[in-house]
């Protein structure tokens, strides 16, 4: 029986260079399971290729996928399209440095010293994880991330920005140009300024397609500048575009080592050969733990504080990728992977005992550095630093789960840096592709997020048609019975419930002037809109 000390030299990868280890030694591969998938690792080798040449990678679109192209501008199938990623980066490295230097500022004069990301989604997920691995205390300016609907989200940012907001940059990010909840953030940051006597235009940026609504209004407003997003960036895999790139060179990040890290990053996992390819491994370890059809939770563990938020970006960038209803045969498989996460050790005080004793329905991923910080470390106890407690536990806890039978796979990194940030998008983004390719799914289409936006879109409309309800009424108030049958009469269909929850919203909220009077059971209370008097 081969020892696991036999298996973790078999599988380990590890490059010198770029400081990154790889393994997967406890993922539980056969000891035929590379030979066995040697054919199909081949076929997925050829459909990557492709997709980095052009291929239309996502039918429902008719578009090509090449956030492969935005670090390695050359390899883009038109020259067209490399020429643009390039100028794109020397546009925002020169906005960056007259941000920095004074030459652009605020309407009166100030230096911008703080920025507002207006963005959901990939809009704001990875931008945000980079910032936080990176940021540090005396940057030139401080990120600020507005990325929900959420009044009181905003509210706490602009309390935090009131005596800066003529120091005060916004970047509104959509690449479709029409994201409700990016336009809602951007109409609530314009009051930000507007009641502060302030121009919104004398202090805001773009990026999105040209051409889009909002390119329409930042053209029609004369704001400050403009930066695209091109179609065939998804917004989950466009952290290395302008999206990211724009605040992380504002905020004082070395972008270009960003780029530069996921360039070498992408030229390893370009190897055909498996066992030298850390993409291929991770994204075999993936198929062997989930049996190729999904269903499984990975739990990642970084013991790392400043990768907190890396959980939270790949739960997009995975989840939206593979959860899929259909492969591309249209066959109905329901495939995916559930991620979730928290940072070790906080970890151990958390979730670890469910995964030690509870089901076995998860593997696990641990991200480790190595270096624990800049500068030498105190000893704490037993002639060891806090970062040799640190490491203690990730290997204990490693242990610890390979005794009770539990899969891991452990990504080791030297340190964090731009490069290694850098690398760590790439590596990710492309076993996203190449498990993807495994398991026969489209990773470049989300349609049930349209799903879900076309939900939304309903239930304002139903608030709209109470409200015109009520505003008609002209007697002592009406229950949701009622509203809901006043609203039929005219054709429609009212989902009772729905139309109970935005009632009680509105009554929540005093600008709406709802107003509810118990009679009876919840389900009778009369709802008007309230008198001057009331």
């Amino acid at each position: 029986m081969t020892s696991q000390w036999q298996k973790f030299r078999e599988y380990f990868y590890f490059d010198n260079e770029l400081g990154i280890q790889v393994d997967v030694s406890r993922s539980g591969f056969p000891d035929t399971y590379l030979d066995d998938m040697e054919i199909r690792l081949q076929d997925m080798y050829c459909q990557i290729q492709a997709l980095e040449q052009g291929a239309v990678a996502n039918p429902d679109e008719q578009r090509m996928v090449g956030h492969y192209w935005l670090s390695d501008p050359e390899l883009a199938p038109q020259p067209e399209i490399g020429a643009a990623i390039k100028d794109t980066l020397r546009r925002i490295l020169y906005f960056a440095q007259d941000v920095h230097a004074g030459t652009i500022c605020g309407q009166k004069g100030r230096p911008f010293r703080n920025v507002i990301i207006v963005g959901i989604g990939g809009s704001s997920l990875g931008p945000r994880f980079v910032s936080e691995a990176l940021g540090n205390k005396g940057d030139p300016c401080s990120l600020y991330f507005i990325d929900n609907t959420d009044p009181d989200g905003m509210d706490r940012i602009f309390a935090e920005l009131d005596a800066k907001a003529d120091a005060t940059l916004t970047i509104v990010i959509s690449k479709s140009g029409g994201t409700v909840e990016t336009r809602n953030g951007m109409e609530e940051v314009r009051h930000f300024y507007v009641s502060r006597g302030l121009d919104f235009s004398r202090h805001a940026v773009s990026i999105t397609q040209p051409g889009s609504r909002l390119d329409q209004i930042r053209i029609k407003e004369d704001w400050l500048d403009a930066f695209p997003v091109w179609e065939w960036v998804g917004g989950r895999t466009s952290v290395l575009s302008a999206v990211g790139l724009l605040p992380l060179a504002l905020q004082g990040i070395d972008i270009c080592g960003l780029l530069d890290g996921a360039k070498k990053c992408n030229s390893l996992t370009r190897n055909t050969d498996t066992k030298s390819n850390p993409a291929a491994l991770t994204a075999l370890a993936w198929y062997v733990l989930t049996g190729g059809k999904g269903g499984q939770q990975m739990v990642i563990l970084p013991y790392k504080d400043r990768l907190e938020l890396f959980p939270k970006y790949l739960q997009q960038l995975i989840m939206e990728s593979l959860g899929k209803e259909k492969d591309l045969d249209g066959n109905i498989v329901h495939q995916g992977i559930t991620v979730l996460g928290n940072k070790g050790t906080s970890d151990q005080h958390s979730y670890i005992q469910q995964l030690l004793d509870g089901p076995s329905n998860f593997f696990v991923t641990f991200i480790e550095v190595l270096k624990d910080r800049d500068g030498d470390s105190i000893l704490i106890a037993e002639e060891s630093t806090s970062g040799d407690y640190l490491q203690a536990f990730l290997l204990g806890t490693r242990n610890a789960l390979s005794n009770k039978g539990r899969k891991s796979i452990t990504l080791t990194v030297r340190d964090l840096s731009p490069v290694t940030i850098g690398v760590l998008i790439a590596l990710y983004e492309r076993t996203v592709s190449m498990y993807a390719q495994l398991v026969h799914v489209n990773a470049y289409h989300q349609p049930a997020v349209e799903m879900a936006k076309k939900g939304a879109q309903e239930m304002i409309q139903l608030k709209n048609l109470a409200l015109r309800v009520l505003r008609a009424c002209k007697t002592g108030g009406l229950t949701v019975e009622e509203i809901a049958l006043e609203i039929e009469a005219d054709g429609s269909v009212v989902d009772r419930e729905m139309l109970y929850k935005i009632l009680k919203h509105l009554e929540a909220n005093r600008g709406n002037r709802i107003i509810s009077q118990k009679s009876g059971s919840e389900f009778e209370a009369l709802y008007q809109v309230a008198s001057d008097q009331q």
